[in-house]
């Protein structure tokens, strides 16, 4: 059972990073991608249906961690407490940048606003990459934290990646010249974060009892309906935007 919490840890870890970090990386890229508020628009317009779906395998990952393996919860919380701060911040910010900017007619607040998701996409991008470096480097706030930081770029080559699938014209064109092929940069990520886990003394941090069967059984109910419900958020949404339609 602690094999198949370990695995489905890793499914839901790593369908974060490749789903998320699409929109984290476009975030990353947004004042080069859209030159004005309106193509800025587009830009957020090209994750705006799938960056609250993204977000539910965080949600499933933590919620695997905090019930099949507390101790790593905890051990996340002692030793890197500072990057679970910066994650939560930028998160906020991010998220509170998207939600907020057609809230008000003002193009001062509007440029408010994709300031918050640039700084909260950095943030996002950067705490990440220092946690993974982290947990590769043996865990604690030292060197091990600048292995990471060169993922941080590749958050930013997922969301170049992610954009020239999603944009259309002139937008598209400036999206390819960052190069990005998604799914590589997805796969890049996915190898991280198992280099990550690769690191941590599972059998030190698992649950006693029955919390680890209950929650590894819960999981795997939850996958299938994740799996479907992701898949039907991005046959409705998927195609080129030309226009803010979703905003």
């Amino acid at each position: 059972m602690e094999s198949l919490a370990m695995v489905l840890l890793a499914v839901f870890a790593g369908g974060y990073l490749v789903l998320a970090g699409a929109d984290v990386g476009v975030g990353m890229l947004l004042p080069w991608l859209g030159r004005d508020q309106r193509e800025r628009r587009v830009v957020i317009a090209s994750f705006a249906p799938f960056f609250l779906g993204n977000e539910v395998w965080l949600v499933a990952s933590a919620g695997l961690v905090a019930g099949a393996f507390p101790g790593l919860e905890h051990r996340l919380l002692e030793e890197l407490y500072p990057l679970v701060v910066v994650l939560l911040i930028g998160w906020v910010v991010r998220d509170m940048g998207l939600w907020l900017r057609g809230r008000v007619d003002a193009s001062g607040w509007r440029a408010a606003c994709d300031g918050a998701v640039v700084a909260g996409s950095w943030a996002l991008a950067l705490g990440w990459a220092s946690l993974l470096g982290s947990l590769m480097g043996g865990g604690g706030l030292n060197v091990g934290s600048v292995l990471g930081l060169p993922l941080a770029a590749v958050f930013a080559w997922h969301g170049a990646g992610f954009a020239r699938l999603r944009l259309a014209g002139e937008l598209a064109v400036r999206a390819a010249r960052g190069r990005g092929r998604y799914g590589v940069s997805g796969a890049v990520l996915v190898v991280a974060a198992v280099a990550a886990g690769a690191r941590l003394p599972w059998s030190e941090v698992v649950a006693e009892g029955g919390g680890l069967s209950l929650t590894a059984v819960s999981a795997v109910v939850l996958l299938p309906l994740l799996v479907a419900s992701q898949a039907l958020v991005w046959r409705t949404f998927w195609g080129r935007v030309d226009s803010p339609s979703y905003l």
